[in-house]
């Protein structure tokens, strides 16, 4: 998680991308509709996407380890990773270079190849899907230690644009800073992910600097909003907690985590039948960072940008 603020990212970038815009088309920025401006800023969150190396901002995490999953995500995610046996299936949503998923086929003590072979088989199979394919050295190193197909990693296409029987379903879903967080279909993103857990599966994910369930707290920067916020046709708010709980065939748990810098919300949504339907939400504003500033209003409405890249 990012311990800074997004502003100054975004305005930089902002920036950057408006320079070539009125350089181009000098009348253009005059007559922007709402869908050029979302389109506008979604391209510059594709840059940031595509960035590699010493060229990633503050905040955009590539490689968060199993521990840090452990450590994130509410404490059900250990047990429920735990319990999933050679027949179950885990999804990384935003898996960046796989770290979480090869740190969990690495056994914490030493083992003859054999015997790590053998605990291997024993373990979940696992599917990373990334924007960019960003995989290291170790993951070609130890895919090829193991059984083909038992770990897949996935790039180049939003969650929505799979097909779900190229996917499958899964006892575990996470997504650590991935689609949840940078997608401006939220509600889109949240029924697609939904619809690849099988029955009594969980999905485990995270918010920053959000409305808590309580209501109690305050925006983590000063004069800046949070980063995510829906509200309703009335224009009162509708915190993301609540909202999750709208969700017909699930069971949330929300967790609010001040502790974090920025203070952290963490999800734990259970399917518990098939017939989920999720709330639309339509995007009102997305502002380009790590993580954007998004701000949905509930319920759809014609003649917004649908197109999407979560």
């Amino acid at each position: 998680m990012s311990t800074q603020p997004t502003g100054a990212l975004r305005s930089i970038l902002s920036l950057a991308f408006l320079l070539t815009w009125t350089a181009l088309w000098p009348c253009a920025v005059h007559a922007q509709s709402t869908a050029s401006k979302f389109s506008e800023q979604l391209a510059i969150q594709d840059r940031v996407y595509r960035l590699q190396g010493r060229q990633l901002p503050p905040g955009y995490t590539i490689d968060r380890s199993l521990f840090t999953y452990v450590d994130t995500l509410p404490s059900e995610f250990g047990a429920a990773l735990s319990a999933l046996g050679p027949e179950d299936r885990w999804l990384d949503i935003g898996a960046g270079q796989g770290r979480a998923i090869l740190d969990y086929y690495t056994p914490e003590q030493d083992l003859s190849e054999a015997e790590e072979q053998a605990w291997a088989g024993r373990r979940a199979s696992t599917v990373g899907i990334s924007i960019e394919d960003r995989r290291t050295p170790r993951w070609r190193i130890k895919e090829s230690t193991l059984k083909p197909g038992k770990i897949r990693y996935l790039a180049g296409k939003s969650l929505r644009q799979y097909a779900k029987d190229e996917l499958g379903k899964f006892q575990v879903i996470t997504d650590v800073g991935g689609g949840f967080t940078y997608t401006h279909q939220l509600s889109l993103f949240t029924e697609t992910a939904l619809s690849l857990l099988a029955r009594d599966g969980t999905f485990f994910t995270v918010l920053q600097n959000v409305r808590a369930e309580d209501g109690a707290n305050q925006p983590s920067y000063p004069g800046s909003p949070f980063l995510t916020a829906i509200e309703g046709s009335d224009g009162a708010e509708v915190k993301i907690c609540e909202w999750l709980k709208s969700i017909s065939c699930v069971e949330v748990q929300c967790r609010f985590r001040k502790d974090w810098d920025p203070a952290v919300e963490v999800y734990r949504i259970r399917k518990t039948c098939n017939d989920v339907k999720v709330p639309p939400l339509t995007p009102v504003q997305y502002d380009a960072g790590t993580p954007p500033q998004r701000r949905f209003q509930l319920g759809e409405r014609r003649g917004e940008i649908q197109e999407a890249r979560e």
